[in-house]
Formats: structure tokens, C-alpha cells, sequence
């Protein structure tokens, strides 16, 4: 077997500084396993998708070879932590019927091929808040083992991830400095003091994702199919950008935010922070907001978290981002990844019970998160309005896809010429809230929306259920067949809803 001599590395000095409270996860990471490949779509131009696959191996290792059929692909490594390397491999394939590409000799079959009909798999919310790492995996991952199954049957040509890809929240615990920053304390580290935590909370990430990413259920599919991920708050820490202003900006915060971001761009489009895919709009990195056009088909991801605050959703790049993305639309279905739901129900009654509630205040940056937060209503309406812009053409109709709210349910907006659909699949192994939960959050709903004059919105069962909200653990299914598009959730208890026409 044809191999590349490895390159001597040094392992970064600050990525070996960690908190006793952080040791069990730098643990995880300092194992010989290796992670990959996962494939990522970055583009379709020229009759050929744009492809890069990541593997994570130990340093010392050899540099695993990638082929196709037109030749060698060469690795590049974009992170080193813990004594591994993430490398990575930029290469084209055929979007033709199918295609492949080989690792050291093993293959890998992609059904590479955007024209016709197509399979498009959505999922989200992939962990807990608390102790995931030390679930049962066969809990765990039980619907990610069906979703294979299913591709095994019936390839899909493309795997969304929605948001919350990683549940990073016990990051936290890495160093006591991040621990006292996100108990509320007012820290004021010295530089030392922040060399120190960002080599914890490096190995922290790394940790989190090789975990999470190396589970073999969801490892062997996204070797497979290509992926596409928008992240949402947990892939930094519960609540991002939601936070007072202060603890946004302190030192500690942006150090936090910095160091997601980088492992957000290696592990979730296999790209160094210096040099963003080409989907990406903005490419001086303000904004991560993404497109990517296909056959027939257009993507489109704004970023929801980058310049998040208490009183904005997004800041100026990303509105310019995200209208751009937009504009660029001309014919084909778009579908739109908001990682919090779009369409949902009247929050400002909720937020007001809050303040009149004592000990309620801790719930108010989950509040905060939605769109439709009172905080956000100005905001909320220009969203939906250049939504239905380009839903008012026959030729561009939009479909919204959102996870984060650990159920699933449907709505739609009453524009014309057909009321515009959001989907909402969440999540694919957070475990499913109460029943009392989702009742309470259906009794809301029924009370409605209106943000834009005379198109309401309305939440609806899934097809064949009664209740808006179904609590059980879910992924979705898109299919185009002649140019018809449907969409089917399949539910952990229940199995296959029948199918919605969009």
C-alpha cells in the first residue's frame, strides 16, 4: 500500500495546560484511534462536486493516502492538538450517477449526481447538555444506526446538519477560569492566565469532537455523504450570544467564542479558520453564513450565532450575507437552514410571565434565542419578509429547515402563491423532553402569529398526528422525484409519518 512519509511536528505548548476538571475528556482524545474520513461539500461547478475529507490520526502517523480516479489527492494538515493531527484533502468528483474515492485502499461510494431526483437527510441536536460522553452508545446512537440502515437501502446525496452538531457545554469545566466566567463572576485574567485556559479549552474541543464525531454509527455516513452544518449555541455554550453584553466581551468570552469557531470550521466544513470555504459569503469571517447552489436546488445557512447579541439576531455582515445569499437565487427550490425554528409561536407572553415570576430570570436567554423573542420582533419581520420575497416566485419557492427545540413539528406562512413550509427535525440523539413539555408548547402555539400583516403564521401536527409537538427522537427526509419535492420524519417510537408535499 502506497504511503506518505509523515512530517515532524511540535505539539503546541499551550494545548498541554488543562484543569484536573478537564481531564476525563483530554483523556478521551489522547487515544491511537483514528477519526475519518467525513466528507464535506463546499461547491458544484464545471459538472463536478467540490469535495474535502478530514481525517484525525495520531502525529506520529503516516499520512493516509486519498485517490480517485483522477489521481492523489495531497493532505494538509489544518489543526494539531493532543498529539494528533487533523488532515485534510481537497478533491473533485463527477456529479454524475456516482462516483468514489478510495483512503488507503478502502472505497467509498458517493452518489454524487444532483440532477433528477435526490435524497436529502436533516438532522440536528446531536448529544446532551450533561454527561454525554458517558451514555450508552447503543442509546445513544440508535437513531443514527437507522438513519444507515435507511442509506444502505436508498443512498441519500446529502446529509444537513442543523445545529448543535456537538453539545460542548461541559467545556466549561476545562479550567476553573471558564467555569468562573460562566458562573457570572467578573474575571480579569492576566495574559498567562489566558494562554493557559486557551491550551485547555483547545484540548476540551478536540476532546468533544473526536468523541462525538468519532461515534462509528454517525462516522460511517458522514464518510459517505457529503455534509453541510450550520451551528447554532451549544457549539459553543449554552445560550451564546443570548448573554449580557459583558460576558459576551470579557476576555474569557471571546477567547471562548475564538477557539469554537476554529473547531467549528475544522470539524464541520473541514477548513482552517484562515482559509473559509468557498460557500462562505463573507469571506473576511464576520459572518459564516453560507450557500451553495445545485442543480435545481439552492442552500442557504445564516449564521444565527456569530454576531448574536441580546437585542440582534444578526449584525450588519450578516444581514449583507444573508441577502446577498438571497439575491443570488433564480430558479429551484431554496432550502433554508435556520438553526432556531423561523415560524413559531408568541413568545412575548411567556418573557412577560418571566419578569413577573421569581428565580424565572434564568430562562430568559433560552427566550432570547427564538426569533421570535420580543427583543427581536423588528428583526424577525425583515427575515420573514425577504423570505417571502423570493417565496412569492413560483420558480424559487422557499422551504425552511430548524432543529434546537428537541421536538418535532411543522408550520407554515401564508404567502402566496403557496404557503411557504418549515420543517423541524430535532433532535437525532438529544433525548426527547416530556410529554407535558410538548403539551404545554402546543397549547402556545394554537394561539398564532402575525409579524408580517396579512401573512399569518400557523403550527401544525405532524402528518397523522394530533398534537403541533411530537416528543420523541426524530431526523428528516427530503426527496425530489420529477421535480416534486416531499418530506417524511422518521420518529424513534413511531417510524415513517407519511409523506408531506411541499
Amino acid at each position: 500500500m502506497r504511503r506518505i512519509a509523515a512530517n515532524e511536528t511540535n505539539e503546541d505548548d499551550a494545548a498541554k495546560a488543562t484543569s484536573s476538571a478537564g481531564q476525563d475528556e483530554v483523556s478521551a482524545a489522547s487515544n491511537e484511534r483514528i477519526i475519518g474520513p467525513l466528507l464535506y461539500l463546499q461547491g458544484h461547478h464545471d459538472g463536478h462536486l467540490h469535495l474535502v475529507a478530514i481525517v484525525v490520526a495520531p502525529s506520529r502517523n503516516d499520512l493516509p493516502v486519498l485517490r480517485t480516479v483522477k489521481g492523489f489527492a495531497t493532505a494538509s494538515c489544518i489543526l494539531e492538538c493532543d498529539g494528533h493531527r487533523v488532515l485534510r484533502y481537497e478533491f473533485d468528483l463527477a456529479a454524475s450517477a456516482g462516483d468514489f474515492y478510495e483512503i488507503d485502499g478502502k472505497r467509498y461510494d458517493i452518489r454524487t449526481s444532483f440532477d433528477g431526483d435526490i435524497r436529502v437527510a436533516f438532522v440536528s441536536c446531536n448529544g446532551q447538555e450533561a454527561g454525554d460522553r458517558g451514555r450508552d452508545p447503543a442509546e445513544r446512537n440508535a437513531m443514527w444506526r437507522r438513519l444507515a440502515r435507511e442509506h444502505a437501502d436508498a443512498p441519500f446525496n446529502l446529509l444537513l446538519h442543523g445545529g448543535d452538531q456537538i453539545y460542548a457545554d461541559e467545556v466549561l469545566d476545562a479550567h476553573p477560569l471558564i467555569r468562573r466566567w460562566a458562573d457570572g463572576e467578573t474575571v480579569r485574567p492576566t495574559q498567562a492566565e489566558l494562554d493557559e485556559l486557551a491550551g485547555a479549552l483547545r484540548r476540551a474541543f478536540f476532546a468533544r469532537y473526536i468523541g462525538v464525531l468519532g461515534e462509528e454509527e454517525s462516522s460511517s455516513l458522514m464518510s459517505r455523504i457529503p455534509s453541510l452544518a450550520v451551528w447554532d449555541d451549544h457549539d459553543i455554550c449554552d445560550g451564546w450570544g443570548s448573554m449580557p453584553a459583558a460576558k459576551l466581551d470579557a476576555p474569557i468570552g471571546q477567547l471562548l467564542f475564538e477557539i469554537a469557531r476554529e473547531f467549528y470550521l475544522v470539524f464541520q466544513f473541514g477548513s482552517a479558520p484562515d482559509d473559509l470555504p468557498e460557500c462562505m459569503i463573507d469571506q473576511t469571517g464576520t459572518s459564516l453564513t453560507w450557500h451553495v447552489k445545485l442543480p435545481g436546488l439552492h442552500l442557504i445557512a445564516p449564521d444565527l450565532r456569530s454576531e448574536r447579541r441580546w437585542d440582534r439576531v444578526m449584525g450588519e455582515e450578516g444581514w449583507r450575507a444573508f441577502d446577498l445569499a438571497m439575491a443570488q437565487v433564480d430558479t429551484g427550490r431554496v432550502l433554508l437552514l435556520s438553526s432556531v425554528p423561523g415560524l413559531g409561536p408568541r413568545l412575548s407572553w411567556v418573557e412577560t410571565a418571566l419578569n413577573l415570576l421569581p428565580n424565572m430570570h434564568k430562562y430568559e436567554d433560552d427566550l432570547r434565542d427564538q426569533w421570535q423573542s420580543r427583543a427581536h420582533r423588528i428583526e424577525w419581520k425583515r427575515f420573514l419578509e425577504r423570505l417571502a420575497q423570493v417565496h412569492d416566485n413560483p420558480e424559487t419557492p422557499v422551504t425552511l429547515l430548524s432543529g434546537e427545540i428537541h421536538l418535532a413539528t411543522r408550520a407554515t406562512f401564508d404567502t402566496a402563491p403557496a404557503p411557504m413550509h418549515q420543517l423541524v427535525a430535532s433532535g437525532i440523539s438529544h433525548p426527547a423532553p416530556t410529554i407535558a413539555y410538548a403539551l404545554a408548547l402546543d397549547l402556545l402555539a394554537r394561539f398564532g402569529e402575525t409579524p408580517v400583516p396579512g401573512k399569518p403564521i400557523r403550527l401544525h401536527p405532524l402528518p397523522s398526528k394530533t398534537s403541533i409537538y411530537t416528543s420523541q427522537r426524530n431526523y428528516l427526509v427530503l426527496e425530489r422525484r420529477s421535480d416534486e419535492w416531499k418530506a417524511c420524519w422518521e420518529l424513534e417510537r413511531d417510524g415513517r409519518t407519511p409523506p408531506l408535499r411541499l
